[in-house]
């Protein structure tokens, strides 16, 4: 079965047109700051930026930061080694923005989730981390209905026995369960538990609410939205 819909990467897809429309929160969020913005993309890759029209975006420095070493084949970017639940390097508001997108479910339990997201708070003058709904009945990693409402150890199996949306098929039984262990979805009250001043915008497909986008400044409270 193809899922060209639901691929990020692909011009022109569901999911694509889904993650610009999404920007509009972003320029909203940054029309009034100098340019170039500074902005800190926490465990993105530049592919994300490549997919997107950045014309309706202001000039930006993006600084990447992911586990792994690489060079982004944007211009006026670079990549850093780090750790989103650790970003000591850098000092409080030193970047005019923090960006997230589908990063803090990735991370570890609700512990490491409010690591990063005061992090994320306190490195930027702005914040925008996304990220998706649990309770949307896609589970979009494995694209499989209802997926993430199954017992741990009945994902695993699944996993371990074939191929699922963007996930190959695990090698082994327990290389399966390392892996489902480590998406932990969020449910809007947790999303407002981790980003208590933030304003929660919810985007929504064929009126179900699939993703959550917590977006503010870290030093003025916000609203939280209807």
């Amino acid at each position: 079965m193809g899922w060209d819909f639901a691929n990020g990467w692909k011009p022109g897809s569901m999911v694509q047109r889904m993650r610009q429309a999404r920007l509009v929160l972003l320029r909203d969020l940054v029309r009034d700051m100098p340019q170039p913005i500074r902005l800190l993309d926490v465990g993105g890759l530049h592919h994300f930026w490549l997919a997107m029209d950045r014309s309706l975006l202001p000039r930006m420095h993006i600084t990447f930061v992911n586990r792994w070493e690489y060079v982004p084949d944007i211009p006026d970017a670079v990549a850093v080694i780090g750790d989103a639940r650790d970003l000591s390097r850098y000092a409080d508001r030193e970047f005019d923005v923090v960006f997230s997108n589908s990063v803090i479910e990735h991370v570890g339990g609700l512990r490491d989730q409010a690591q990063m997201a005061r992090e994320c708070v306190r490195v930027g003058k702005r914040y925008y981390i996304q990220t998706p709904n649990w309770a949307f009945p896609i589970e979009p990693h494995f694209l499989f209905p209802g997926f993430q409402y199954l017992p741990l150890r009945v994902r695993a199996h699944l996993h371990h026995g074939r191929r699922w949306g963007w996930w190959e098929k695990a090698a082994s039984y327990h290389e399966a369960l390392e892996e489902v262990e480590s998406i932990r979805l969020l449910t809007r009250r947790e999303m407002r538990y981790l980003f208590p001043r933030a304003t929660l915008w919810t985007e929504r497909f064929f009126g179900l609410p699939k993703s959550f986008v917590a977006y503010g400044h870290n030093d003025v409270p916000a609203a939280a939205a209807p």
